[in-house]
């Protein structure tokens, strides 16, 4: 089995109340693909805002009773339309190339910031001349006959000259200081623009390199390549919105067996409008619903269809026959009716070759019948939800499991757990962490002692879309816990192929360890932290740090 780092980002929508985890072994290919599903419920959520307002609208502004009759005519057609889709989904899947177009993954764009328009710069003022009109004088007779007069009058002109030649130079060193700080913000604006420019292309090479990469690699037949290939080939698939298409996928390169577990809508989720008609003599619409038998019919018919078309985007998308068999495991997430609890069940699982689905003309087939030709299980009403046991899940073996024992049963509120014997800790922490995955069918496991910073416990939650391996390790320490250990934490994440890391320890974490972990897939819990989940869980203790570090030094 490949084991890969994973990057994950849950995308959320409440007006749609959708969810998916974006997952992938590259993050920036990750963050993309997050921001595509987010910009495309954006649009949805959008339009289907922007179309009931407008026949809200319209329908309160219509008086006319013969268009109210239209009104209902066209919903009418909507559901029909609705319902037609859903008959055919398989059929229209057959229509879809599934091959991926590794050009159309690669960015295209433009950088669209615009250029900083060079300014037009502050004229400037012109210099003064003693010889302008306004500086001379006219010497008259008597000036000449008078020479003091007229050395006045000449002394005026110079004066007037000096002043307007001393608000000219002010005025030109301010003028040159505005054009200066006018070149320079242009020149700063500039710069900063083609750094933009030039990290845009760079970054958009990159990613455009990553993809060219990533499409070499597949047809080498990579591991990793093939499972981005596969996760892209179901992220291209349409549905009708009020799928989640929240899926998880697993590709085993030793036997090129492909698991995929998917998310499928609930009874619920499938829409019920069978007809809207105009009732005249009330002056009001009313809405006709498909009847339930048929309802659940249409809802077994619909996942049946999934089931058979996720197959086959996979197999007809396999370019490199990476593919020798695929395990699809059909989940729905829903309510207990019996106890009003939130449950996923497992309600549909088939495994089949290539080689015998590819015979097969999905075009003319009945999906259930084909469904039971390929030794599909699932109950013969799938709208009842009954659980089954997938044909294939991911593998739990593991050499480095050893057998637990219970702890909790010997602690008490005066047992010091910042003093507990190292090897007594971690299976206290198995135990914790097998209550606390209890509630949703976890399994925990303690791995053998080593005292080397690896594994201490390994969890696995069932949750087929947001479960998967987790890696626990555990330090009873009395000083704080440096980054180191959380580095340590992610790599072994990342070589276990786990989901997500948790570090849990009886002292706390230095600042610089919760900036590290800050964005990654882990989980950091300190002393208090500890203390509150076996609390929850029914057991009391203590962390004394400082009591701890006494009886630890006494006993070296």
């Amino acid at each position: 089995m490949v084991h890969r780092e994973i990057w994950e980002i849950e995308v959320t929508h409440p007006g749609l109340n959708k969810y998916r985890h974006i997952r992938g072994t590259d993050k920036y290919v990750v963050e993309q693909k997050a921001y595509a599903q987010k910009a495309i419920w954006d649009e949805i959520w959008q339009k289907k805002q922007n179309t009931e307002r407008k026949r809200e609208e319209k329908e309160r502004q219509i008086q006319d009773k013969e268009q109210k009759k239209l009104i209902a005519e066209q919903r009418t057609q909507e559901a029909q339309l609705v319902l037609e889709k859903l008959q055919k989904i398989l059929l229209f899947g057959l229509t879809v190339n599934d091959k991926v177009a590794w050009e159309e993954l690669k960015d295209k764009s433009q950088f669209n910031e615009p250029e900083p328009i060079k300014p037009l710069l502050i004229e400037l003022p012109q210099e003064p001349k003693k010889s302008d009109k306004e500086f001379t004088q006219k010497i008259t007779l008597i000036d000449k006959l008078i020479p003091s007069r007229k050395m006045r009058k000449i002394c005026d002109s110079l004066d007037r000259f000096e002043d307007s030649h001393k608000k000219w130079h002010t005025k030109l060193l301010e003028v040159n200081k505005n054009n200066e700080n006018i070149k320079l913000k242009y020149f700063l604006d500039l710069e900063n623009w083609e750094k933009l420019q030039k990290e845009f292309y760079q970054k958009q090479n990159e990613y455009n390199l990553l993809i060219e990469q990533k499409k070499n690699l597949y047809y080498q037949k990579d591991p990793d390549s093939i499972y981005e290939y596969c996760d892209l080939v179901l992220n291209n698939s349409n549905y009708p919105d009020f799928f989640s298409k929240e899926f998880d996928i697993e590709y085993n390169n030793q036997n090129n067996v492909l698991i995929v577990d998917y998310s499928l809508p609930s009874p619920d989720a499938i829409p019920t409008i069978k007809e809207v008609k105009y009732i005249q003599a009330k002056d009001e619409f009313r809405v006709f619903h498909i009847p339930e038998n048929i309802l659940n019919k249409l809802y077994d018919d619909v996942i049946y269809q999934v089931a058979l078309r996720t197959i086959h985007e996979l197999f007809q998308a396999d370019l490199i026959n990476a593919l020798k068999s695929i395990v699809f495991n059909g989940w729905v997430k829903s309510i207990d009716k019996a106890t009003g609890n939130s449950v996923n069940a497992c309600i549909i699982t088939v495994q089949v070759s290539k080689e015998e689905f590819t015979a097969i003309n999905l075009a003319h087939v009945d999906p259930k019948a084909c469904f039971k030709s390929l030794k599909g299980i699932g109950s013969s009403k799938l709208h009842s939800l009954t659980p089954v046991a997938p044909l294939l899940q991911i593998n739990k073996d593991d050499r480095r499991f050893i057998t637990s024992h219970s702890v909790t049963n010997e602690i008490n509120e005066s047992c010091n757990l910042a003093a507990m014997d190292w090897n007594e800790f971690e299976h206290l922490i198995r135990e914790l962490f097998e209550k606390e995955f209890s509630e949703k069918g976890g399994e925990v496991k303690v791995t053998q002692a080593s005292r080397d910073g690896g594994v201490d416990a390994v969890a696995f939650d069932p949750d087929p879309i947001r479960g998967g391996k987790i890696v626990i390790q555990a330090k009873r320490y009395t000083n704080i816990v440096g980054v180191a250990a959380v580095r340590d934490l992610f790599g072994t994440l990342i070589n276990e192929g786990a989901m997500k890391g948790i570090l849990i320890t009886t002292s706390d974490y230095g600042p610089d360890a919760y900036e590290f972990a800050r964005g990654k897939p882990l989980t950091l819990l300190n002393g208090s932290n500890l203390l509150y989940l076996l609390e929850k869980h029914g057991t009391k203790a203590k962390i004394d740090l400082k009591e701890a570090k006494k009886i630890l030094s006494e006993n070296i």
